[in-house]
C-alpha cells in the first residue's frame, strides 16, 4: 500500500513537459499490455458485438420491411382515394350538369307556366271587359226602351179618346174573330 501512496505522492513532483514528443521506446509504452487486452476484449467481446450489431441489423431490417410495407399500403389507399376522387368528380359533374339541365327546365316550365297565367288572365279581363260591355249595353237599351215605351204611352194616351179606344177594340175583336173561322 505503501508503493501505491507513494506513487500518487510522487506526481506532484514530476518535472513539467516541456514539448510534446513521440515515445519510441516500446517498453515505455507498454505496447504488449495494450495488445494483450485489446486481443481479449477482441476475443471475448467478439460474440458479444455480433450480437449486438445482428440484433441492430434485424431490428434495422425490420424496420424497413414495416416501413417498406407501410409505404406499399399508403400507395394503395393513395390509389383507391384517387380512384374515389375520380368518381366524385364525375359525380359532381353529373350533378352539376343534370342540375343545370333542372335548372333550365324548370325555368321553362316556370315561363311556361306564367305565360299562361298571363294569357287566362287577359281572357278573363277581356271576357270581363265583354260582359261589363254588354251589361252597360243592356242596362242603355232598357232605359231607352223604357223611356220609348214611356213617350209611346205618353202619345197614345194623349191622342186615344174614348171613341178610338172603342174603335180600336172592335177592330181587334173582328180580326180575332176571323182568326176563329179560319182554325176551325
Amino acid at each position: 500500500m505503501k508503493n501505491i501512496t507513494d506513487s500518487f505522492v510522487s506526481v506532484g513532483h514530476w518535472p513539467s513537459a516541456g514539448s510534446f514528443e513521440f515515445n519510441t521506446d516500446i517498453l515505455a509504452t507498454n505496447p504488449i499490455n495494450l495488445s494483450v487486452v485489446l486481443g481479449v476484449l477482441i476475443f471475448f467481446g467478439k460474440g458479444v458485438l455480433n450480437d449486438l450489431l445482428d440484433k441492430r441489423k434485424q431490428r434495422i431490417l425490420s424496420t424497413i420491411r414495416n416501413s417498406e410495407e407501410l409505404r406499399r399500403g399508403a400507395i394503395e389507399q393513395l390509389e383507391r382515394a384517387r380512384v374515389r376522387l375520380r368518381k366524385v368528380e364525375i359525380e359532381a359533374d353529373e350533378y352539376r350538369t343534370n342540375g343545370y339541365y333542372e335548372i333550365e327546365r324548370e325555368k321553362g316550365n316556370l315561363i311556361n307556366a306564367t305565360c299562361n297565367s298571363l294569357e287566362r288572365l287577359e281572357n278573363y279581363k277581356n271576357e270581363t271587359l265583354f260582359f261589363e260591355k254588354q251589361r252597360a249595353i243592356n242596362k242603355v237599351r232598357q232605359e231607352v226602351l223604357q223611356q220609348a215605351l214611356q213617350r209611346a204611352l205618353g202619345t197614345l194616351n194623349s191622342c186615344l179618346n174614348i171613341e178610338v179606344h172603342f174603335r180600336t177594340i172592335s177592330a181587334n175583336i173582328d180580326i180575332l174573330g176571323s182568326m176563329e173561322e179560319i182554325t176551325d
